[in-house]
């Protein structure tokens, strides 16, 4: 016998120490069916006793049963082991092989390193191994190296048997929400006909909402409940019905087997992603060219192939990344997601700030500044762009009027009528489990008070929810009656005929806007012109063409008016004829100049701020006496028109130097409104020299177009 060969190797110094049997078989399955191997591996407690160590000094470490040995991580019995070993309480270790101690490199080889240390004898069917020898060292090695090199094969041909089978569609695979088995091991609709209402409707209502979060809000507020059927526990097989989750809808819509499509591998097990103790950890998609099995048909479909990935497009388009226009949100900025800049290609963001309590909206091109920290490519106005789209999109609408009507109509039947096939499928389990109730209760024998109290308690409370679920129909029955009346119908017509009504009205919400308008818009690209108030802008539309306009943005500058020329040049003309700055202003408005924000009339202080830069002669409306004889301007003094004539500034200006205290001036006695300034020769001089610095300043353009100029129309081109 190898245990009577033992030569040297067992010595005093081993016996006086612990003797460990380690036991273990890699599945529970292995457990119930092998037993033999069990008694085999329990048998070495007599083997340890024959070698020489006492009852006593024996132990036997069997907390790994059931568990394979690929892997130390979950194995608290090997690492119990490992730990004696470290403090040199173990003299020898025993199993029926060495595959039992471990199936994995690192564990095995680790386990001889410190056997070698601390002294420990290795021992199986065949011998007694001491890891300090090299001899038996080489041996061991071997053996662990085979050990791993088995359990690859063993994991290589199961692997290769369940792809085979899996290609034939044979392979059983966890069936989601909807769907059940048949006795044969068929996959069929789930026989709850309300389950698959539930999904029939989700899929249906994402098609129409289009986001995950908008179809879970509506289950919610509709009280829909989802049925799960139960895989595990006391209730296995059931249907439990729970509230919708989005994490379960997202699932439904990845989920190619709601198309019909039998797939096997799309998530597989990432080592690198694994956490220890987390069995089911580390699973990672793959795209759909990778799945290792792939059926189209073999399964029964709520939604065509097309459907499914038009779902999964989508979905990524929803996700907020700088490559997708992201869902509709409920901001007030209608092109968020679709604007691209005309100059560098990104994408364009949305900026919501207040201005005088006045929330406005901005779309801005910062991508260069976030990513590389230069200045900002282009800033546009919001409302200039979302007036001109908006007017665009429902130009195209207007001739499919009448059939946007009719379709809007037979949703609104539909989405009814399926709403009503749930409530009444609701009220008839109710009713089923009112039934089951009662004929329990009768069932129970009388004289069993125990029984019949909990029996009656159940029916009562079957009851009271049949009660509650049937008031619940009745309110949504008045709440949403069952077919449209003549004046509802009549309501939706007119609606669909003034489609800029229906799209200005309360009611409409701009998250509804914004999913016409991208219904009908794929992309809009925007070029400024310079720094001008002209934009390009290009509409690209949903059927693949394309709208060029130039449209008009506000500007803070008069001076960036692509007809700025020919508007000084008009006022020149104009005021070396004698007319007075509010003539020539409402001669201006008259022939269809618009100031730089483009908002209201000229007015005559832009008139002569530009008379002013243009040198051209100004001729100022006589002032009125004043009232008082103090109230006349005095010495170095100046009405507050006058003086802003004299500087080329706005009157508006001179106020507000007045209240930073720039300049100094006093109010007329019987007309407070009016202001003379005082201002001698050095304090003009201060003033035009600040006037200088803050006109020398510079907005900073896209290198791009550092040098353009902008191009100069007339204002009838402009507008």
């Amino acid at each position: 016998m190898p245990w009577e060969r033992l030569g040297g190797k067992v010595t005093s110094r081993q016996t006086g120490r612990l003797a460990v049997i380690y036991v273990r078989q890699s599945t529970k399955q292995q457990v119930i069916d092998h037993s033999e191997s069990t008694r085999l591996q329990y048998a070495l407690v007599d083997r340890a006793a024959a070698m020489g160590w006492a009852a006593a000094r024996i132990i036997v470490i069997d907390d790994d049963l059931g568990k394979s040995g690929s892997s130390a991580v979950d194995r608290a019995g090997f690492q119990r082991l490992v730990t004696e070993i470290s403090l040199g309480h173990v003299g020898l270790v025993l199993g029926t092989e060495m595959s039992r101690l471990a199936r994995s490199g690192k564990d095995w080889y680790q386990l001889i390193e410190l056997c070698a240390l601390a002294g420990a004898l290795l021992a199986d069917l065949d011998g007694v191994y001491d890891p300090v020898q090299y001899n038996d060292r080489l041996l061991l090695g071997l053996k662990g190296t085979m050990s791993a090199a088995e359990l690859h094969l063993i994991k290589q041909r199961m692997q290769a048997g369940r792809v085979n089978k899996a290609r034939r569609g044979e392979m059983a695979i966890a069936l989601p929400t909807g769907y059940g088995r048949r006795p044969s091991g068929e996959a069929t609709f789930d026989p709850d006909e309300q389950v698959q209402a539930v999904v029939r409707l989700v899929f249906a209502k994402f098609a129409e909402i289009g986001t995950v979060q908008g179809v879970m809000r509506y289950l919610v507020e509709q009280g829909i409940e989802m049925g799960i059927r139960m895989r595990s526990g006391p209730l296995k097989g059931e249907v439990v019905w729970k509230r919708p989750a989005r994490a379960t809808i997202t699932c439904m819509l990845h989920s190619p087997i709601y198309a019909g499509i039998y797939a096997y591998g799309r998530r597989r097990v990432d080592p690198m992603r694994q956490r220890p103790g987390h069995p089911g950890s580390g699973l990672c998609g793959h795209a759909e060219d990778e799945w290792l099995a792939r059926i189209e048909g073999a399964l029964p479909a709520y939604i065509s192939v097309e459907q499914y990935r038009a779902n999964l497009a989508r979905l990524a388009a929803n996700d907020p990344r700088a490559d997708t226009p992201g869902a509709v949100r409920y901001g007030p900025a209608l092109l968020t997601g679709l604007l691209r800049c005309g100059r560098c290609a990104r994408r364009m963001t949305v900026t919501y700030h207040v201005d005088d309590g006045v929330p406005r909206i901005s779309y801005d091109c910062t991508g260069a500044r976030a990513e590389y920290g230069g200045p900002a490519c282009q800033h546009l106005s919001g409302r200039c762009l979302d007036v001109f789209v908006t007017g665009q999109v429902l130009a195209a609408l207007v001739p499919a009027a009448t059939e946007v009507s009719l379709r809007a109509a037979e949703q609104i039947l539909a989405d009814r009528a399926g709403i009503e096939k749930i409530w009444r499928l609701r009220l008839e389990r109710a009713q089923i489990d009112v039934d089951r109730a009662q004929r329990c209760y009768r069932l129970a024998e009388p004289e069993n008070r125990l029984v019949v109290r909990a029996l009656e308690k159940d029916w009562e409370a079957a009851l009271a929810a049949w009660q509650q679920l049937t008031e619940d129909w009745h309110r949504f029955c008045q709440s949403a009656p069952p077919a449209l009346t003549t004046q509802q119908k009549a309501a939706i017509t007119a609606a669909a005929a003034d489609l800029p009504g229906l799209w200005s009205a309360p009611s409409t919400t701009d998250a509804d806007r914004k999913e016409v308008i991208r219904a009908v818009i794929d992309e809009i690209t925007i070029a400024i012109r310079g720094r001008s108030e002209l934009v390009d802008v290009t509409v690209g539309w949903a059927g693949g063409q394309q709208t060029h306009e130039v449209i008009r943005r506000p500007i803070q500058r008069f001076e960036d008016l692509s007809y700025y020329p020919h508007l000084a040049e008009r006022i020149t003309e104009l005021a070396n004829a004698g007319w007075d700055p509010q003539r020539i202003a409402d001669q201006l408005n008259t022939e269809g100049f618009l100031p730089a924000r483009g908002a209201g009339p000229i007015r005559h202080r832009l008139v002569t701020q530009i008379q002013h830069r243009a040198g051209a002669p100004i001729t100022h409306r006589r002032q009125p006496l004043p009232a008082h004889p103090d109230d006349a301007p005095r010495k170095h003094e100046w009405w507050l028109p006058l003086l802003a004539a004299e500087l080329g500034v706005t009157t508006g200006t001179i106020r507000k130097w007045l209240h930073q205290g720039r300049i100094a001036g006093r109010q007329e006695t019987r007309h407070p409104h009016r202001w003379i300034i005082h201002a001698d020769p050095g304090e003009l001089a201060e003033l035009r020299a600040h006037i200088d610095r803050v006109r020398g300043r510079t907005t900073r353009v896209h290198p791009k177009f550092a040098g353009d100029t902008p191009n100069h129309v007339t204002p009838a081109q402009s507008a």
